[in-house]
């Protein structure tokens, strides 16, 4: 449960984050037309807690399915394979939500090493399980 919260509160951070600090990387709210199940989207702090909670979902259920099927082209990649699924889940998410607007490879890019970024300061963090050995 630590590992889906902090992977949802790491997604929402780094989203604002990326709208905040990279050229390229926007968030509209469409007058009118902006709306998560029903319910209306009128400022901008709302729409980047939707589209980064769906960021997040995918994230946790989406990747390590995406990791397990691509294995063997990690390791040949060096790990580098790892970096573009994780430009692939961010794009699914910009197709998903026309409030998220992600203009090129560029801002990508740098939308998923801050990702990466924030999910390896997040995750240092938190504490570790321990084992106790009998």
């Amino acid at each position: 449960m630590k590992k889906f919260s902090s992977q949802i509160i790491a997604s929402i951070l780094s989203l604002w984050l990326a709208v905040e600090f990279v050229r390229g990387v926007k968030i509209t709210v469409i007058p009118g037309e902006s709306s998560f199940l029903g319910f209306p989207l009128t400022q901008r702090w709302q729409v980047i807690v939707i589209v980064g909670l769906i960021l997040g979902l995918l994230f946790f259920f989406l990747k390590p399915l995406l990791d397990i099927i691509t294995f063997p082209l990690k390791i040949l990649t060096f790990g580098l394979l790892g970096l573009i699924i994780s430009m692939i889940i961010i794009k699914i998410t910009d197709f998903l939500f026309k409030e998220l607007i992600i203009s090129g490879v560029v801002p990508l890019f740098w939308t998923t090493l801050i990702v990466w970024g924030v999910n390896l300061i997040i995750s240092f963090f938190l504490p570790k399980r321990r084992v106790v050995k009998q």
